[in-house]
């Protein structure tokens, strides 16, 4: 009599090591399974909570501030998980085709099947052109914070940090308390808004309260922070780069700040080529003028076998990943026919939705500068790969009449750089909007291509199969 044949391990893969993919994974390891994590970073952590490298001796609390506890936590987690995952650093996920992820690392390529794909990518920052901002030393607010995590450097002698959100704070703050100088914090959104949003925020009050705790931070310093300003310009010159920027007060005044650099940023974006890859669903969000793929609460894409967690979906904050890459685990777990605790799940459901509302407050406390976009001159550079400015994507509109997005591309070049329209792409669609006096969702958005970033030419091609 043949033997009972046993069914093998599902192979689940995870791509992003932050918190979202950290806690996912620890979710599967406790149940029996060992998953392949794919990192793009050196070591895990993702964005927020990115390691130093080896060899750099900074304690938690000059890294991370306020957040150092749960840093060091995740950091420990994942050590601990080592010896139980198929982890591989310093790899990219640069493309999905059906149930096989490819992959890059180093000179070689490969592609590894699965029954299972959790896509945890992150988010990476949310920018709205001003003009000058292609000079040498205007970074995004995510740049500035890597320089300073992983390279112990600040972009500037004299930062000034522009644009909205926390994260604008956030990060001001991480670098006074490194020693440099922060000439001023300019955000866009009116003071007003907060206090209108308090209903919302409070849903997180620990949160609010420390937002609050660097704000007075940082005027305790003695660092000028001016709200409800408009950008106007940040000038300077070839050989030197940025060496002022001036901006519009609230009031009306026109004022200049000297600097050396300046650091940009409004809110976060998903990082989604991944999930546009694997053909997801994508919904527009009216309050964020953007869209997400679509995804029911516990993670499930509208793609069977294909999975969201974490600010690669919706952009909640790291506390919320961590709670989205356990649910996330859990559905995945549930999914393929293994045992999965009722409670564990309604409990993680029960925070996200208090993380939804506090993200509806953020939101409307911190709103992307929409109408910035139809006051860019026709000079200002909208895409920084490739040097396409505002008067180049309107008169693709007018000329070419292409009024959606991925049209008014192929007429303009915008969105067809390095980046593939992650920093010029939602400032390009709300240009297009404009001009042509559509809604922004009418415009669409930039699709997602492989590989999702360059690739070594003449890459080794190497291929898994699962077992």
């Amino acid at each position: 009599m043949a033997e009972p044949r046993i069914a093998p391990d599902p192979r689940i893969v995870i791509v992003g090591a932050g918190p979202a993919g950290v806690r996912a994974t620890e979710t599967l390891v406790t149940s029996g399974v060992r998953p392949i994590v794919i990192d793009e970073g050196g070591r895990d952590g993702g964005q927020i909570y990115r390691r130093q490298p080896e060899g750099f001796r900074r304690s938690y609390a000059s890294l991370y501030g306020s957040e150092a506890g749960r840093a060091e936590d995740l950091h420990r987690s994942f050590d601990a998980l080592r010896d139980r995952i198929d982890y591989r650093p310093e790899t990219l996920a640069w493309g999905i085709w059906e149930k096989q992820l490819h992959l890059l690392q180093g000179p070689r390529t490969s592609a590894v099947d699965f029954d299972a794909l959790i896509i945890a990518s992150g988010a990476t920052d949310r920018l709205m052109p001003v003009r000058g901002w292609n000079r040498a030393g205007v970074y995004s607010l995510g740049a500035a914070q890597i320089a300073l995590k992983s390279q112990a450097a600040v972009i500037g002698r004299r930062v000034v940090f522009m644009g909205s959100g926390p994260l604008l704070y956030l990060v001001a703050a991480q670098y006074s308390k490194a020693g440099a100088e922060v000439a001023a914090v300019l955000d866009t959104s009116p003071f007003r808004l907060r206090v209108k949003a308090l209903p919302k925020l409070i849903a997180r009050p620990d949160v609010l309260l420390k937002g609050l705790a660097l704000t007075m931070k940082l005027r305790r310093a003695g660092i000028e922070i001016e709200t409800g300003i408009t950008p106007v310009e940040i000038e300077g010159r070839p050989e030197i780069g940025v060496e002022t920027i001036r901006f519009r007060t609230g009031t009306g005044q026109v004022r200049a700040i000297a600097c050396d650099a300046v650091a940009l940023g409004y809110h976060l974006r998903p990082e989604t080529q991944l999930a546009d890859l694997a053909r997801c669903e994508f919904r527009f969000d009216a309050q964020t003028r953007q869209f997400f793929p679509v995804k029911d609460v516990d993670g499930r894409s509208s793609v069977a076998g294909v999975y969201l967690a974490g600010d690669g979906a919706m952009t909640l904050g790291a506390d919320a990943a961590e709670a989205a890459g356990r649910l996330t685990a859990l559905a995945v777990l549930s999914d393929l026919g293994r045992p999965v605790a009722s409670r564990d799940v309604a409990r993680l459901r029960r925070r996200l939705r208090i993380f939804e509302r506090f993200r509806g407050g953020i939101a409307a406390a911190f709103p992307w500068p929409a109408a910035a976009a139809a006051a860019l001159s026709e000079d200002t550079v909208v895409c920084r790969c490739e040097n396409i400015t505002a008067g180049e994507l309107r008169a693709a509109v007018s000329d070419n009449g292409a009024v959606e997005v991925n049209r008014a591309k192929a007429f303009s070049r915008v969105g067809m750089g390095r980046c593939q329209g992650r920093y010029c792409g939602h400032a390009a669609a709300e240009v297009i909007a404009a001009c042509a006096g559509i809604p922004v969702e009418a415009v669409g958005r930039i699709r997602g291509q492989a590989p999702v970033k360059p690739l070594v030419i003449g890459a080794e091609s190497d291929t898994e199969q699962a077992a």
